[in-house]
């Protein structure tokens, strides 16, 4: 069928190009369909035809632009001769331009009487049919192009996603942060544990790593006495897909010099809080079924004694861990086994952080698992570190930026000795002479800018929120 519909258009564009008439038009400067208003003469708009409905020498047809939908009414007996053979081979999805007066009918709906015409763009394949829209989810998401046009709610999403960066960029901007830009090819991986993607540059005849994290570039610029600093990065990582995981995410990362993790927290609270209230207008959000109140203050709880509270009193006692884990149904391989962190970790997402619906911060985590965080004065085993979750979603992590260079360089090398699995662990030698020229205290946050947007607009997968998610290739 769709070949046949192909086939009718082509001869329709055939006819079109043998009366000089160009299908694939030009500039046409127009009024946004939102903004148009009942009285206003001779104005011009463009738009996708959604909908052709004939009645005799009348047809009413509904054309939508980025910001609307409007009905134009089309008298044939009242455009030029020429128009009329273009409105005569007009199909839906076809994009045309409008001129003409603006009137609402009998039953109030706005329309535009249209005196002129022109056709910008010819549809050769059609639009997915009226009434079933686009529900086919691989095709959705190999297609993106015809899901934003045909269905409201997925433009919706990304309208969202586009106010939220708008409005981080308005929110850091007016507290005295800067956008910064870094390297998203590195001479080596670092900057967070996960494995990389391998590229090779030709000319300098050496591999390169795509960007796991901005981090040991963004506290560079600290130590350039650049002092409040933001970027808002694309990352990579050669790992797994999920329905929170995508190889290519969106990170904000931002520092800020004499800060520390306590106005990391401060600054989480009030990013968040503010930017649901600007694009949802309200604290209170629903996401996958669960009620949630961003209302402040947020809860705030040690990492260890979050454990306690499942039973777990001594974390560094491994056989207790173990013995927790297989209570739980926790799978483990055996790599899994000789690292008492990994355990740690697969029970936490099994039995603790789905139930983090309401904002929680979990703060004060072991070194092992932090290695560019500064520890407590008090306690060596323990770093300034938290993580916050929200609607069972890990949203953000922050630190209080460690700046020791030796303490640093110990801690590289540590990971370096003891590192398993393909996650490539290697010291950064450069960022650490760069520490030596000192850094000045900081505190240090990441956001999930993906997984915020899915929790803005009530997504449950982050392919949802992603224009173009990546797909394993159509067989």
């Amino acid at each position: 069928m769709s070949e046949e519909i192909k086939k009718q258009r082509m001869e329709k564009i055939e006819e079109l190009k043998k009366e000089g008439i160009d299908v694939y038009g030009r500039a046409f400067p127009k009024k946004e369909i939102a903004l148009i208003k009942e009285g206003e003469t001779d104005v011009k708009t463009a738009g996708r035809i959604m909908a052709i409905r004939h009645h005799g020498g009348s047809s009413f047809l509904d054309i939508k632009d980025s910001t609307g939908k409007i009905q134009i009414y089309v008298k044939k007996n009242a455009i030029p001769e020429k128009e009329l053979f273009i409105f005569k081979r007009l199909d839906i999805g076809d994009i045309i331009g409008v001129e003409g007066d603006v009137f609402r009918t009998k039953t109030g709906e706005l329309t535009i009487l249209v005196k002129h015409l022109t056709l910008l763009s010819k549809s050769l394949s059609p639009l997915p049919e009226k009434w079933h829209g686009l529900k086919d989810v691989e095709i959705r998401f190999r297609k993106r192009y015809l899901d934003l046009i045909m269905n409201e709610d997925v433009r919706g999403v990304f309208s969202k996603r586009v106010k939220i960066l708008q409005y981080i960029r308005e929110f850091l901007n007016n507290r005295g942060f800067i956008e910064v830009e870094t390297p998203m090819m590195h001479p080596i991986p670092g900057g967070a544990e996960a494995r990389p993607f391998i590229t090779y540059h030709n000319t300098l005849d050496m591999n390169l790593y795509l960007r796991i994290a901005p981090e040991l570039y963004l506290k560079r610029l600290l130590v350039g006495n650049f002092e409040k600093i933001y970027e808002i990065n694309r990352s990579f990582r050669n790992e797994g897909i999920s329905p929170l995981h995508n190889p290519e995410f969106t990170m904000l990362e931002l520092y800020s010099a004499y800060g520390d993790c306590q106005e990391m927290m401060d600054i989480t609270e009030a990013l968040i809080t503010s930017l649901a209230e600007r694009v949802n207008n309200s604290l209170l959000l629903e996401y996958q079924g669960k009620k949630i109140d961003l209302s402040l203050p947020w809860k705030r709880i040690k990492w260890e004694d979050i454990f306690a509270e499942i039973g777990i009193n001594d974390w560094r006692d491994r056989e207790t861990v173990l013995k927790k884990a297989e209570e739980e149904g926790v799978e483990l391989t055996d790599e899994d086994k000789n690292n008492v962190f990994e355990v740690l970790d697969k029970i936490f997402k099994k039995k603790i952080q789905p139930g983090l619906i309401n904002p929680t911060f979990i703060y004060q985590y072991p070194v092992e698992i932090s290695p560019l965080a500064k520890a407590y004065p008090d306690s060596k085993d323990m770093v300034e570190r938290f993580e916050l979750f929200i609607g069972g979603l890990e949203i953000a992590n922050g630190y209080s930026e460690l700046n020791d260079p030796l303490e640093q360089h110990r801690r590289f090398l540590d990971a370096v000795n003891k590192q398993t699995g393909n996650k490539e662990k290697v010291v950064d030698e450069d960022y650490i002479e760069a520490l030596e020229y000192g850094m000045p205290p900081a505190g240090g946050l990441g956001i999930g800018i993906d997984r915020l947007v899915m929790l803005l607009t009530n997504s449950s997968s982050i392919r949802e929120v992603i224009f173009f998610p990546l797909l394993r290739p159509k067989k």
